[in-house]
């Protein structure tokens, strides 16, 4: 009987023996085969092993991107809000000098 391993439970726990990570249409993904040489299984691993350690490198550089793009739009919103404040103080001072020039011609 041809039983092949699981991820849960592998057909063998010697890391040596374990074929790479490969998409096979006719045998599950990672089992162990008696046709993959030793190295390539070493080779899998090693990969496997740089692209686990630069997960964080990747999960930080994204947070940061979020960080950046939220402080940026932190920024806009703070012109634009001083923006409205200053043309409504122009509005206002438009308008005062408008009724004291009426007020100066009127009398």
């Amino acid at each position: 009987m041809n039983v092949s391993g699981t991820i849960d439970r592998p057909l063998t726990h010697d890391p040596q023996k374990q074929a790479p990570m490969t998409s096979s249409a006719h045998e599950p993904s990672g089992s162990a085969t008696p046709d993959v040489s030793i190295s390539g299984a070493n080779r899998s691993r090693q990969n496997r092993t740089r692209e686990m350690q630069l997960i964080p490198e990747a999960l930080a550089r994204a947070h940061m991107h979020d960080r950046r793009r939220e402080a940026e739009a932190e920024r806009q919103a703070v012109r634009l809000v001083a923006a409205r404040r200053m043309q409504r103080r122009a509005e206002r001072v438009s308008l005062r000098a408008r009724r004291a020039l009426a007020m100066a011609v009127m009398h």
